[in-house]
């Protein structure tokens, strides 16, 4: 049977379209109106709510858990202070990645971890590996609930609740209370937009949910499901998890694999020379951005709105303006020769109705990788596949200055 999440209980009646999914062994509403766009708008105009309970969850502790972090992680935690946090990923011995996720520090030698994957195996054997003794591993995946309060007004719901969130910083976490449950408040999100998540014991997860939906009442406070969540995750360019990369461990070959260059994330390793740490697929990624191996870049697709226009009029209809989401594989040419020669392909595109333009997630050799390129994106319309005109572009596509600024600045941008 499958599992239901802390939050469940109030969620299962606002599902009006009584679709559920699957998330880990646990249920999960894809949409909880029939309109997923007037979802998305609640996290770009209001503020949104989702349940992200599902998501693996670690407590790693003890005198050797920095140590171990810093041998199994491509960022230093070392660098993470107390009350902060940090996305990352891990590799394998060969730089591919492994997965990604987010560390928070609760204390010196404290630290809870997310996945997207079952992890707790791997951390243990590796602990056994480097001979650690002095670091502890705890699922307390079924210990908490987590609810994500996205958008301009997240904020402004959640000062009515707590006083500790007015000075936290993006990536910044604070233990405080609601409604007189103990919680953890970071400054995170998978939206792109000014954002928390809360983590709550699980058996105070409804308690925390309805004081978050009074404070919430004058600001339109909105459940939403994975997919608004999925087309605000690809205007602010995060990557997912099976659809825009593979984990190494479950690949088959390595043209299903990818290093953290490949996929955009050099920013990680850009002090890799004050970096000591002889951390897991170091030397591998310190070749690959030496010897500029890396196969393809991943980057940003901006779709020609008039040529994607041109193409579905050619058909006799018009291209649709709203919820369209797609996560399927779409090949990519190269621009201007005459015969369709292949380049690479996208993962991720949906039609940003913020935007006013289909935008996707790809990957390009590095040649064509450079922002300003133009190629050819294959799209089908009416089960037929034609060509439109794609200009690579930086990620992310959209990005707010609330997300970062402190709120009571009051920017909405």
């Amino acid at each position: 049977m499958p599992k239901t999440t802390p939050f469940h209980k109030r969620l299962e009646p606002l599902n009006k379209t009584g679709i559920w999914k699957h998330w880990a062994g646990y249920l999960i509403a894809p949409r909880f109106q029939y309109s997923t766009t007037a979802e998305y708008y609640a996290i770009r105009n209001a503020v949104s709510l989702l349940d992200t309970s599902p998501l693996f969850k670690y407590r790693i502790s003890g005198a050797d858990s920095i140590r171990f972090l810093q041998s199994v992680m491509v960022r230093d935690v070392a660098q993470c202070e107390v009350g902060a946090a940090q996305y990352t990923c891990w590799c394998d011995t060969q730089g591919f990645v492994l997965q990604d996720g987010v560390i928070l520090r609760i204390a010196e030698d404290e630290f809870w971890v997310t996945s997207g994957e079952p992890s707790l195996h791997y951390f243990r054997a590796m602990a056994r590996q480097f001979r650690m003794e002095q670091v502890q591993f705890n699922d307390i995946t079924t210990t908490y609930g987590i609810l994500a309060v996205q958008g301009p007004h997240a904020y402004s719901v959640l000062a009515q609740l707590t006083s500790e969130i007015g000075e936290l910083g993006y990536f910044e976490l604070a233990e405080t209370t609601l409604n007189g449950c103990q919680v953890m408040i970071s400054r995170t999100g998978f939206t792109g937009d000014l954002g928390y998540e809360i983590w709550v014991e699980a058996g105070q997860a409804i308690r925390v949910w309805d004081s978050l939906i009074e404070a919430g009442e004058g600001y339109n406070i909105t459940p939403i499901g994975t997919t608004a969540l999925k087309m605000a995750r690809v205007e602010a360019g995060l990557l997912l998890l099976d659809v825009d990369f593979q984990s190494s461990r479950f690949a088959w070959v390595d043209a299903q694999r990818e290093t953290p260059i490949e996929l955009g994330w050099g920013w990680m390793i850009r002090n890799l020379k004050q970096d000591t740490r002889n951390f897991i697929g170091r030397e591998a990624i310190e070749e690959q951005r030496r010897s500029k191996t890396n196969r393809w870049t991943t980057v940003g697709l901006s779709v020609d709105w008039s040529d994607y226009e041109r193409v579905h009029s050619a058909s006799g209809i018009m291209p649709a303006k709203h919820d369209e989401y797609y996560e399927s594989t779409m090949s990519i040419y190269r621009r201007g020769e005459p015969q369709w020669n292949y380049a690479g392909y996208a993962t991720s595109f949906v039609y940003s109705s913020l935007l006013k333009k289909p935008i996707a997630i790809a990957k390009l050799p590095n040649d064509l990788a450079q922002p300003g390129t133009e190629v050819d994106l294959e799209i089908t319309v009416i089960r037929k596949p034609v060509n439109v005109l794609s200009t690579v572009q930086r990620m992310p596509f959209y990005n707010p200055s609330r997300k970062t600024l402190s709120p009571t600045e009051g920017s909405s941008s």
